[in-house]
């Protein structure tokens, strides 16, 4: 069955419109209760998370309405990181967890994200399931198997626990003055908690959620407030978090910027040299910059390449054994310690570096020369399909042969909004600009 629900990374849009609306929720939540509890046994419950947004109430209750409805206890966390959601579904033996959330994505917008009872993700095909059960009728528990629903306080207190355990053992970050921006979003406690047991002179922003501001002119999607932090609080490091903190960017102390591949560099070259890289290899998507390719191959390991969207990056780690992959964009995916991408504890294997080798964050984060890269969104129109247009197809097929093996085009539509991103590498940037610029056009105008 194929998946018109479901995107790359759950159910999103903006709240309440469709699907993001209570009556979904409340079906949805649902339509998973049914799936997980095909063996109509009680007992089965499920954890769900949220960040901040006004409309995670909203959903929340629809969802746990949803899901007790056929029989699943709920176990409601509140606000929490993602990758908590994906620690605790595991930790505390739940067959589903949740996460409500739209990541970096506007305040007005939200999302729904499954989780199986190991903490991964669900699969395309439960969530392909879960839509089929969806499209029928629910047939819900009867009144003596209804699920009960509870608060659990100490949510967040289990993750900065466990977060704390990824730091080595005996190390501290006393003397370092850490900016941490948590995009008013789920991690606005946790962080802050994690870095300032650690040791660390911490340095907050982003941290007065208010259900509208999330992500608004802060976070790993809009760092230049973290920036300016970083030279006015001559801080040696800032970590940038998105909205639900599973991605990350780091800046150092001079305020430059470093997005998720210069980590996975760094992650990626002294995991290989401690022995610890599983596979020899890294796993990233197609986005990725050439210019890690080059440095990985220097060091006799690989890029393995999927789609973009951290689940197909998680699923060709399991796939292949790997235990270090992730996104340009920051997440990044370290299955030793999470199930998913986790902004906070990159950002800890960062601070690890930097304990470990005495070295400043701008001698660390910048591990290799990246090739140019641009790229450019457009907005379409629901119902639209600018990639079928003939003038754009032939904008892609003129900017291939421009470049003619010297760089890449790589176009394709957003799984989490309505954009086509369009992207391209090449060591020439006034062709590349050219290129974009043309392919771009196009898809304006077909849009």
């Amino acid at each position: 069955m194929t998946r018109k629900l479901f995107g790359t990374d759950g159910v999103r849009g903006r709240a309440n419109s469709d699907p993001m609306t209570a009556e979904m929720a409340l079906r949805l939540g649902a339509a998973a209760g049914r799936y997980f509890r095909r063996d109509g046994r009680n007992g089965h419950r499920v954890v769900i998370g949220k960040d901040t947004r006004l409309s995670g109430y909203m959903l929340e209750n629809a969802l746990t309405a949803g899901l007790t409805s056929t029989g699943m206890n709920v176990l409601l966390l509140g606000p929490v990181p993602t990758p908590a959601v994906g620690f605790l579904t595991r930790s505390m033996r739940a067959d589903l967890g949740i996460m409500i959330s739209a990541s970096h994505n506007p305040a007005d917008d939200n999302g729904i994200k499954f989780f199986g009872p190991d903490g991964f993700k669900l699969s395309d095909d439960a969530e392909s399931e879960i839509e089929r059960i969806l499209s029928g009728q629910i047939r819900p528990a009867e009144p003596a198997r209804i699920g009960r629903a509870r608060r659990i306080d100490d949510g967040r207190g289990r993750y900065v626990e466990y977060a704390k355990t990824t730091f080595p053992a005996g190390q501290r970050l006393d003397g370092l003055r850490v900016v941490v921006d948590c995009a008013n979003g789920a991690a606005y406690r946790a962080a802050p908690d994690v870095l300032y047991e650690l040791g660390a002179d911490v340095v907050s922003l982003g941290v007065e959620p208010d259900g509208r501001n999330i992500n608004d002119g802060v976070g790993s999607t809009h760092p230049q407030a973290a920036a300016q932090m970083v030279l006015d609080r001559r801080a040696d490091l800032g970590i940038c978090l998105d909205g639900d903190a599973d991605r990350v960017v780091i800046i150092d102390e001079k305020g430059r910027i470093a997005d998720g591949d210069q980590l996975m560099a760094l992650m990626a070259g002294r995991w290989a040299a401690q022995e610890r890289l599983k596979g020899g290899a890294l796993v990233a998507t197609v986005m990725s910059n050439l210019g890690l390719e080059r440095y990985l191959q220097s060091r006799k390991l690989r890029l393995e390449r999927t789609k973009v969207g951290d689940r197909y990056v998680v699923e060709r780690m399991r796939e292949g054994g790997f235990n270090l992959g992730g996104e340009q964009s920051g997440h990044i995916v370290m299955t030793d310690y999470a199930t998913t991408g986790d902004g906070l504890i990159a950002g800890l294997q960062f601070l690890s570096a930097m304990a470990d080798t005495g070295k400043t964050a701008s001698e660390l984060s910048h591990q290799f020369d990246p090739v140019p890269q641009l790229l450019k969104n457009v907005r379409y129109a629901a119902g639209k399909d600018p990639l079928a247009a003939g003038n754009v197809q032939k904008a892609i097929t003129d900017g291939e042969t421009r470049l003619n093996g010297s760089g890449r085009v790589l176009i394709r539509k957003s799984g989490t909004e309505p954009l086509i991103r369009v992207m391209a590498e090449a060591e020439d940037e006034a062709m590349l600009r050219e290129v974009v610029d043309s392919i771009v056009s196009a898809v304006e105008d077909a849009a």
